[in-house]
């Protein structure tokens, strides 16, 4: 039987001619099975309520258009509620919009670069709170963006330069630079981070984000996370709720303590899973010093984005999120506990949430005091699964299971994966309720 091999979407995100190696997006956009915009649109009621069940299972079947992937995207990040009207969400957006603007402008007050359309790569602050004074070094640090140094440094009389003694803002400050290390490097293959003001833009969000997350601050991976919704988010203020959304799932992974990284314990989750689906194979991990598993440390962090291409990374996503969809999702990041009460009253189809959480309600998985184990952990238990006969058989030390893994990039078919994962997630649970 014929089947259209639909249209490809790479031309929606393109990258410099000079950069070749970039593997080919399997993403295709199939009509019928793609969420398009015409289908987008008719999920609504005239008020605006969506059909989340409808728009779940589209999203399932083929994916979502590229021209909508930004709005759609908002629903299921838990930016908004299904069951809310257009006005309510215009309100929402506008006292977000609002919210992002203060705590700019507060970043702004203590850094004047926040906002200027230039970002730095060079420190500006030392450890005690002093500021660094030789604007020279800065300017040869990051030649293309000019002067980068707050107004107060380029005084001539550097007795009036003040020594910032607020703990909290100098350890900001001293991750400025690490971010703008990081924003030049990200996604660095795109046209689109060609124009320096869309480098400012992603330096700018996580700055904000850094300073009002004290807790967890930046870490290395954050600007991956964050590059696609300001790709797919014209405004920046809506771009930075929509990472600031996506950041409340996965900050756990970023935070740290003096003895242990946050993501470790979603490492030790996944060799618990593959314990559990392929003994033999975790039995020959911890052989050859594998145990913490810290290989798939990447993976974990931020979500497949090495292991796919960009289009193929953003397609993995929203299938995860679809999959994962809880329709209390936006009542839970709401702080109004009456409204979170309210909501919980609220009858709800099983056809509103994705595949994967109702799996977990099926098998009480929900029920615990911890949350549902993430479908990322079962995607990486997913390709150990899929690798095993050639780790069993190539794998004599770390390097090799590395190198294996490697092999993955651009070559895993991002719906695949995740049905892959549905089924490991589905035998994980039996096993572990059956041991």
């Amino acid at each position: 039987m014929w089947r259209d091999p639909g249209a490809p979407a790479d031309s929606f995100y393109e990258t410099r001619p000079e950069c070749t190696d970039v593997p080919k997006s399997r993403f295709r956009i199939k009509a019928g099975k793609t969420l398009s915009a015409r289908k987008w649109h008719a999920a609504f009621s005239p008020e605006g309520y969506l059909d989340i069940g409808k728009t779940l299972s589209r999203i399932h079947r083929g994916g979502i258009h590229p021209s909508i992937r930004g709005e759609v995207w908002e629903f299921l990040l838990g930016c908004y509620d299904p069951k809310s009207t257009f006005q309510e969400r215009d309100e929402i957006r506008q006292r977000r919009r609002e919210q992002y603007a203060n705590w700019k402008e507060e970043c702004r007050k203590l850094f004047p670069l926040i906002g200027s359309g230039r970002f730095i790569t060079a420190p500006v602050i030392t450890e005690d709170g002093r500021q660094v004074q030789d604007p020279l070094v800065l300017l040869e640090n990051n030649p293309n963006n000019g002067l980068v140094i707050p107004t107060e440094v380029t005084t001539n009389d550097t007795n009036n330069l003040k020594k910032v003694t607020d703990k909290g803002v100098i350890q900001w400050m001293l991750t400025l630079h690490q971010i703008g290390l990081d924003v030049i490097r990200t996604d660095r293959t795109l046209i689109f981070y060609e124009k320096k003001e869309n480098l400012s833009k992603l330096w700018d969000i996580l700055s904000v984000y850094a300073r009002i997350d004290s807790d967890v601050g930046y870490g290395q991976g954050m600007s991956d996370l964050c590059s696609p919704m300001i790709i797919l988010l014209n405004d920046e203020a809506d771009a930075f709720w929509c990472f600031e959304r996506l950041m409340r799932r996965l900050r756990g992974n970023f935070r740290c303590t003096d003895n242990s990284v946050g993501v470790e314990a979603q490492l030790s989750t996944l060799a618990t899973i593959t314990q559990v689906i392929d003994p033999k194979l975790h039995q020959h991990i911890e052989h050859i010093g594998g145990g913490d598993y810290l290989f798939a440390f990447r993976m974990i962090m931020v979500l497949f984005r090495r292991e796919f291409s960009f289009c193929d990374s953003l397609y993995l996503w929203e299938m995860m999120w679809a999959l994962e969809y809880d329709p209390d999702l936006f009542w839970m990041y709401e702080d109004d506990d009456d409204k979170s009460e309210e909501s919980k009253g609220r009858l709800k189809s099983l056809r509103h949430y994705g595949k994967y959480e109702r799996e977990n309600m099926k098998n009480g998985a929900k029920n615990g005091e911890d949350p549902p184990l993430p479908i990322s952990v079962f995607l990486v238990a997913s390709v150990l699964k899929d690798k095993s006969t050639m780790l069993l058989q190539q794998a004599k030390g770390l390097d090799d299971v590395v190198k294996i893994l490697n092999d993955v990039n651009g070559n895993l078919d991002a719906k695949k994966a995740c049905v892959a994962a549905l089924k490991l997630h589905k035998k994980y649970l039996k096993k572990a309720k059956n041991p």
